[in-house]
């Protein structure tokens, strides 16, 4: 099968490139490997910029569907102490430039967005033959081994666990952290940044869990142990009343290998020691959790991460850029994938160098603020510097 343009990942970057160029008329197929739409769950809340993620959904048209989707309210926050003291309360006057979307939702909009059978559910990745490397093979520590070919001249030959494949024009990268297509223009990988969540739901927080409820307030919640640093509570209150929370710790990967999240009890129990004599309604945040404890480890590309030039292949989002978290990652992927529909369409090298060129100098100034805040989050007087950053 042939096809002018391949994407691989149906995350927002993804969906957002497919949308743009189907606005320009250049048709594209994107591959996931997830089963369905609704086969995994798509994380929580988003706050989507103006400088960036709106930028994006304006250039897909769809920018009065997206404020259909906002949750009102929720761009309020509120810090506290382990014993729940209040520090800091700053309302949603209404005057937020970043409004909060589930991420879900956003995802359903940008697939909707898409002419039927755009996205072909249930192909995974497992190999790419490229031109000029014949017989190559790239493996990166962390993720699985990745292939490379020989193929006919300027071409890219997808292969999937399937047994199918697909010829293209253009390759890009939308997969994510441990993307398959990364190592055809870079060595890099991904490394722990040294920190990690463990995150937990509660669903229905008003009725179900009320004084957890109050304490996290209208929109997010950041809870600190003023004599201690490394531990972080970021909670957001969701749609439909339900309370999302990560519990942030600075512990190498080795801590949480000896930790079995196979077993939710004993998870459970190993965490909540981590929080042991906070209040109760910031402990609940893990003893009352709806659902068993899921470890996020934090990885990060180079700061600086980029790449020589290669005809018929680019990256987006966190396949090019991956950081730790710092509100960035969904915008910048939407971003992304908007420029490069442009550039795409523009029918140039040129102007797919100058899309990367561009994406490379944005992302690292994502990036370097990224482990800033990391870092303040994480710190000494953490409580203390977010509040001055909030004010």
């Amino acid at each position: 099968m042939n096809t002018p343009v391949t994407i691989v990942g149906a995350g927002l970057g993804g969906l957002t490139l497919a949308r743009v160029l189907h606005l320009h008329g250049i048709p594209a197929t994107v591959y996931e490997a997830e089963a369905s739409p609704t086969s995994r769950a798509q994380g929580g809340m988003l706050d989507i910029h103006e400088y960036n993620g709106q930028v994006a959904l304006a250039a897909a048209g769809l920018t009065a569907q997206f404020h259909r989707l906002v949750l009102h309210g929720r761009e309020s926050y509120r810090v506290v102490d382990r014993d729940g003291t209040v520090l800091y309360d700053k309302p949603d006057d209404g005057c937020g430039d970043s409004p909060e979307v589930q991420r879900a939702a956003l995802r359903r909009l940008l697939l909707d967005s898409l002419p039927a059978g755009t996205v072909r559910w249930g192909h995974k990745v497992v190999a790419v033959n490229a031109p000029g490397r014949s017989g190559a093979a790239v493996n990166a520590p962390g993720h699985p081994a990745f292939a490379v070919n020989a193929a006919s001249e300027g071409r890219h030959e997808v292969h999937f666990a399937d047994g199918t494949s697909v010829v293209t024009a253009m390759l890009v990268g939308a997969d994510g952290t441990w993307s398959r297509v990364r190592p055809l223009l870079s060595d890099a990988v991904p490394q722990y940044g040294g920190g990690s969540a463990v995150e937990t739901f509660l669903f229905d927080g008003d009725n179900r869990h009320p004084a957890t409820a109050k304490a996290v307030g209208g929109g997010s919640l950041f809870g600190f142990d003023q004599a201690a640093s490394g531990k972080l509570f970021l909670v957001h209150r969701e749609s439909d009343g339900n309370l999302h929370a990560y519990l942030w710790l600075a512990r190498p990967l080795e801590w949480f290998a000896a930790i079995d999240f196979t077993d939710p009890a004993a998870a459970t129990a190993r965490i909540a020691q981590e929080v042991e004599g906070w209040a109760p309604e910031l402990t609940a945040l893990i003893t009352a959790s709806d659902t068993a404890p899921v470890h996020r480890p934090h990885f990060g590309l180079p700061v600086d991460h980029r790449w020589e030039r290669k005809a018929g292949v680019t990256l987006l989002g966190d396949a090019a850029h991956v950081q730790p978290p710092n509100g960035e990652g969904a915008n910048l992927a939407m971003l992304d994938g908007a420029e490069l529909g442009a550039a795409i369409a523009a029918g140039s090298e040129a102007a797919l160098g100058a899309y990367e060129e561009a994406m490379f100098a944005r992302s690292a100034a994502a990036a370097a603020e990224g482990v800033a805040m990391n870092a303040v989050l994480l710190g000494d007087n953490a409580a203390r510097n977010l509040i001055n950053l909030l004010r």
